[in-house]
């Protein structure tokens, strides 16, 4: 009973220490005991935010997005375009975010068949000038597609390039969100088309020579050399994940069209490379989901 007095105070001593270090603590921390941030202060504190709804959309890129071989041979067909076109059986992108009646208006085309890497700040700056709230960006396939696997644009080239690229759009149109593609699996193509007759003498007239050269050939060398070439596409589609993922506004694909299984139907009657209509179609779907997700492909 003769202690009881002085534990009470000592209690109490304690107690007092620790409202004073939690009174410090909030002064520290900056708490003020009031409502939690709410989800728009918090998106303002995390930077830019994704507008899943963009009204105007421009497009650059390479032959793909140009729609080459997909309506006729050795000729672009940017109407199937899966970023741009206004063919229904395509239902491109721009048709499904903004409508068919808007789309021709609020949508343009700055693609250019052959392009590479180098070509993207050229094709950025056209589309910076439309202010658009949309850019998609799809190349690379023509740096890994080059007459000798020893010609393939290295990799530190192709990140320059494309860091390049991203700030002239970036200190030319600020707001603009960018959408990027991977590059498609180019020995996926080669395997869909190695074994027709007609599609190898195609291939002969200069399609892709790194990779379809000698298409049925299994020596080690060429073997050897379709590895290198799809070992460089998966390089260059780090590189564009890498270099997006600094800018709050561009959104990679998380692969998915590298990973895309497509079909023979699915490519150019023409050429067995390029997509066709319906290969458009399922490029204009894959980039739908993702430019309307909630948040970013992981």
């Amino acid at each position: 009973m003769g202690t009881t007095a002085p534990r009470r105070r000592a209690r109490r001593r304690l107690t007092g220490a620790l409202a004073a270090v939690a009174v410090l603590a909030g002064v520290v921390t900056g708490c003020d005991g009031g409502e939690p941030a709410s989800e728009g202060e918090r998106g303002a504190q995390a930077g830019p935010r994704w507008n899943t709804a963009p009204t105007s959309i421009a497009a650059v890129g390479d032959s793909i997005t140009r729609g080459f071989d997909a309506c006729s041979v050795l000729a672009d067909c940017p109407e199937v375009s899966w970023a741009t076109g206004d063919d229904p059986a395509v239902d491109s992108l721009a048709t499904r975010l903004i409508g068919a009646a808007q789309a021709p208006a609020r949508s343009w085309n700055h693609a250019v068949t052959g392009s590479r890497m180098a070509d993207l700040p050229g094709q950025l700056a056209s589309a910076a000038a439309h202010k658009p709230d949309l850019v998609t960006v799809m190349v690379g396939s023509n740096d890994a597609c080059r007459p000798l696997a020893s010609s393939m644009t290295s990799v530190a080239d192709f990140r320059a390039g494309f860091e390049k690229a991203l700030a002239g759009l970036r200190a030319a149109s600020p707001t603009s969100q960018v959408y990027v593609s991977s590059v498609p699996d180019l020995q996926r193509l080669w395997e869909q088309g190695k074994d027709l007759p007609m599609v190898r003498q195609i291939w002969k007239l200069g399609i892709c020579q790194s990779m379809l050269a000698d298409p049925l050939s299994l020596a080690t060398g060429a073997t050897s050399r379709r590895e290198e070439v799809r070992a460089r596409v998966v390089e260059y589609n780090e590189v564009l994940r890498e270099v997006c993922a600094k800018d709050p506004l561009c959104r990679y694909d998380g692969g998915a069209v590298f990973q895309y299984p497509f079909s023979a139907e699915q490519l150019s009657r023409w050429d067995f490379f390029h997509p066709g209509k319906d290969g458009q179609a399922r490029l204009a779907e894959l980039a739908h989901r993702q430019v309307t997700a909630a948040k970013p492909p992981r």
